[in-house]
């Protein structure tokens, strides 16, 4: 191939091909290194190691590890412990070895396959990209691995020294609901939209926080720049909001200027706000609200195809925006009592009047704070949408909650921080391992 290419001009294949060639060359010695390494390593901690009580060495095993490089056999002790017999090896847990994948392989593996539309999209991308072949079963599993670890250590109790304080003027908390498809067994017994009143999909709420520190020229907020981080669940919402309260304190609440708790006003995130984040400043999404503008003029007038609905609405746009709705909900009520719609205005103002302390756009505005919540929609659309509404998919609870830990911990740019964490958990299991029962 070399003598090929330096014959005559090469051409764009040629090329491609020499490069694939250089990197495989370039593996080789690559993983011949890191194997011997890890080898070198394994065998200081075995000579090192102490056994704990219930510990019985059943002697040296070989397994196949793969790393970044390609793959290499290690030899390392194996110990016997417990009533059950489980297994442990203390060079396994010092590398911070995934089963048979090194730490760096892992971590490669977990980000293709949360940051892909599928599996095998990951293993397409491992290959073209990183020359790795990863089969897609294999990537499915390092996130089954991974992804409970992933979502304890977002929902965990955080150490005070892990709280930043917040110089930020305004610190922004936002949630939002979103359905993903589930297999059958996921949703036996489950209400939904479907037709015969059952379900096809399982609320998945995800969170956010940001902060604001400047507004442009207009006074119209200006989000921090990479100052989002978010947290998702499919636990229902009463243990959801504490665990975004938990992130908004690690982002420092307690210290931030000003919090403002940015909703789409439906009952359930209300009354989470009431509870998680009592005394801030709460706004109902502007946008959800003219969604529910519509529905109201739709009640009122009968249809959105009336002659007046797109000029009512735009009316209603800009009385929002002067801080009016109170005003709107008293001339709604007397204009549909006139017209005999009573019933059917007062039950979609009712979005209004319990919202209504949460709607004074024009106020907001003046603060320079955001009214929207089109922060939290992005997430949605891009955290949980683009990975598990695909085409043809369907989730059982754990693969849900696995890719999206996963997804919101990237999201994040805590991948660093997780994966220290995740490497001192495998180290502890040398010093903390439970005794024979």
């Amino acid at each position: 191939m070399i003598a090929q290419f330096e014959a005559q001009p090469p051409t764009g294949v040629a090329v491609q091909q020499l490069e694939g060639l250089v990197r495989t060359a370039v593996f080789q010695p690559a993983n011949a290194l890191v194997g011997y390494l890890l080898q070198a390593a394994a065998d200081r901690i075995d000579a090192g190691y102490q056994p704990r009580p219930g510990q019985v060495r059943k002697g040296r095993e070989t397994i196949q590890v793969q790393g970044l490089f390609g793959r290499f056999d290690l030899t390392r002790d194996y110990y016997y412990h417990g009533g059950k017999q489980q297994g442990h090896s203390p060079a396994d847990a010092a590398l911070g070895l995934e089963v048979r994948d090194t730490p760096a392989l892992a971590r490669l593996i977990g980000l293709a396959g949360a940051a892909a539309a599928s599996y095998q999209q990951a293993e397409t991308f491992l290959a073209e990209i990183g020359g790795l072949s990863v089969a897609a079963r294999q990537i499915q599993r390092v996130v089954q691995r991974v992804g409970p670890p992933a979502q304890q250590w977002q929902a965990r109790e955080f150490q005070t020294h892990e709280c930043a304080p917040c110089d930020a003027p305004v610190l922004y908390v936002s949630a939002d609901g979103t359905g993903a498809p589930m297999r059958a067994a996921e949703l036996v017994g489950r209400t939904g939209k479907q037709a015969d009143g059952t379900a096809k999909t399982r609320q998945v709420y995800l969170g956010c926080v940001f902060t604001q520190h400047r507004t442009d020229e207009q006074g119209r907020p200006i989000r921090d720049w990479e100052s989002t981080t978010y947290v998702s669940s499919l636990d229902p919402i009463a243990e959801f909001g504490p665990q975004l309260r938990r992130e908004a304190l690690r982002r420092g609440m307690s210290t931030a200027q000003r919090v403002v708790l940015l909703i789409d006003g439906a009952e359930g995130l209300e009354h989470m706000g009431r509870l998680c984040f009592a005394g801030d400043l709460q706004i109902v999404d502007f946008y959800h609200a003219l969604e529910h503008a519509g529905r109201v003029l739709e009640a009122l007038l009968g249809s959105k195809q009336h002659p007046t609905y797109k000029t009512r609405r735009r009316q209603w746009i800009k009385r929002l925006l002067k801080d009016q709705v109170a005003t709107l909900i008293t001339q709604t009520r007397r204009e549909a009592a006139t017209a005999g719609r009573s019933e059917p205005v007062e039950q979609e103002l009712g979005y209004f009047v319990r919202n209504s302390a949460r709607m004074q756009y024009g106020s907001f505005r003046q603060q320079g704070l955001f009214i929207g919540s089109g922060v939290i929609e992005a997430g949605c659309k891009t955290i949980v949408g683009a990975r598990c509404k695909q085409s043809g998919m369907f989730w059982s609870r754990t693969g849900a909650e696995n890719i999206l830990a996963l997804r919101c911990i990237q999201a994040s740019r805590r991948l660093d921080e997780f994966w220290k964490h995740r490497l001192s958990e495998h180290a502890t299991r040398n010093a903390a391992l439970p005794l024979a029962a």
